[in-house]
């Protein structure tokens, strides 16, 4: 099977440029000639009025009853080949006619009026252009007919016609080699633009493409590309980064594992020693179990097959239910979780996903919180979106490293984050379930010290009572 060839965009450039120029002279020349030939036909009627004025002034009588042409040395019709003249009676009987004219056929008598009739007439391969009309001379009333060789006027025409349709073809091909400089002068940039892309590879996407000048459209389709390239550099960055890190986080229980197999063998132990190196193994393989979990999820979403479940949801219940489940950890601290509430605030989400969102903060705030201390969680409808707060008194998050904190694998202190059991990717889970919906979620600083997690996701449904009431529920369970 035979490929089809594609024509380059120069040629097509090109051959559109010249086929839309030489349809516009086609078009010009036509209304042009049009043009041209209706004003010689104009003016050849203009002269013919003429010539009839003329004749109703040199035609006399002659003593035997006849008409005679007066002697005019710019008006002599008998010696005019182009230029004709008849006096016919109103009952047809023909008074005088002059040389050039007698080839011409009589006039319809009974169709001349006093108003001008201009007609054209061919007589031997010869187009003649008349005149006729009713005048009064020397008293008697007769039917005057002048008239004019249209051949001049055709010749002209015909040299006209000539001219634009030799001319017409010569343009084109111009036009096509005026179309294809400038075709290959404007592609010229998009040339260099690929052959400078091409140079950059996954290793030299630090590189970026020249831009000349960023106001034209060649410079913002470089702009594009290179924004491109700085999306997929730090894409690159973040793949490897996250390789880096994922090999890490895997390789250290791997070792822990291995290290406890290869202790347990070097020599033989009692029973409960064994079971107490089982049971470290198996809390290693926990480990790595929800860290394997917590990767596939976040592929899923990155591949966009997680298919959300939307219904509308009361977020005031939802977070009830994640304050009951976690409860028991925050007992284990001695923390209060203190909840302020709305009356009800409904959106529409998928329950599963950003409930994992909320678990997520609000167990990233029991492990930093100190023992203790309270963790405030404050809901409320901030016009179409409702917001979520999550504030713990723990040591807080610098500055700068707030725009990282979302990061897989991100953690402040390596130590205390393993030491909790954290693989690094529950803040990373919680930004992507609150993103799949839409909603936006950050930190700040809290003003009492520690910091404030916020989801924030858009509202379905408004409130039945847009007034807000606090309700406070201890790690116990009860509310105040």
């Amino acid at each position: 099977m035979s490929r089809r060839v594609v024509p380059s965009i120069r040629f097509r450039l090109t051959a559109w440029y010249t086929l839309v120029l030489c349809l516009m002279l086609l078009l010009y020349a036509t209304a042009t000639f049009l043009t041209v030939r209706h004003e010689f036909l104009e003016q050849l009627d203009d002269d013919l009025y003429e010539d009839f004025e003329t004749a109703e002034g040199l035609l006399v009588r002659t003593p035997q009853g006849g008409f005679a042409w007066a002697a005019d040395r710019h008006h002599d019709p008998e010696n005019d080949e182009g230029r004709g003249t008849d006096v016919w009676a109103a009952n047809g009987e023909q008074i005088y006619r002059s040389r050039p004219s007698r080839v011409l056929p009589p006039p319809a008598l009974s169709a001349v009026s006093t108003h001008p009739h201009y007609e054209s007439i061919v007589v031997n391969g010869h187009r003649w252009r008349t005149l006729t009309r009713t005048a009064n001379l020397g008293g008697i009333a007769v039917v005057l007919r002048v008239a004019r060789s249209e051949d001049p006027l055709r010749t002209q025409l015909s040299e006209i016609l000539t001219v634009l349709a030799v001319g017409l073809p010569v343009v084109a091909i111009f036009a096509g080699l005026g179309g294809y400089v400038l075709a290959r002068r404007a592609l010229s940039p998009i040339d260099h633009l690929a052959s400078e892309a091409r140079r950059i590879t996954a290793d030299r996407l630090h590189e970026r493409l020249s831009v000349p000048n960023e106001r034209d459209e060649i410079g913002r389709l470089a702009a594009v590309i290179n924004d491109m390239f700085a999306r997929l550099e730090a894409s690159f960055e973040q793949l490897r980064r996250f390789t880096a890190d994922a090999s890490h986080e895997l390789r250290t229980p791997l070792a822990v594992i291995r290290g406890i197999g290869e202790v347990g063998l070097g020599e033989t132990r009692s029973p409960a020693e064994y079971k107490e190196a089982i049971g470290s193994m198996l809390e290693e393989v926990d480990r790595l179990t929800t860290l394997v979990d917590s990767l596939l999820r976040l592929s899923y979403g990155d591949a966009g097959t997680v298919r959300l479940a939307r219904e509308p949801i009361d977020l005031v219940q939802l977070t009830r239910d994640v304050v009951s489940s976690l409860t028991i950890l925050a007992e284990e601290r001695n923390q209060r979780i203190m909840f302020d509430e709305a009356d009800r605030v409904v959106t529409t989400v998928d329950r599963l996903v950003l409930r994992e969102a909320i678990t997520n903060l609000l167990d990233n705030a029991i492990k930093y919180s100190p023992a203790g201390s309270s963790i405030d969680i404050r809901l409320r409808s901030d016009g179409n979106q409702a917001v979520l707060e999550f504030a713990d008194r723990g040591p807080g998050i610098p500055a700068s490293h707030r725009d990282r904190i979302f990061d897989r694998f991100f953690r402040l202190d390596e130590a205390r984050s393993r030491a909790s059991g954290g693989t690094g990717l529950g803040l990373a889970i919680a930004k992507w379930a609150v993103d799949v919906h839409g909603g936006q979620i950050s930190v700040d600083e809290s003003p009492g010290g520690g910091s404030v997690f916020r989801i924030t996701v858009p509202l379905t449904a408004s409130a039945d009572d847009p007034k807000q009431h606090a309700r406070t529920t201890h790690a116990s369970g009860g509310r105040s």
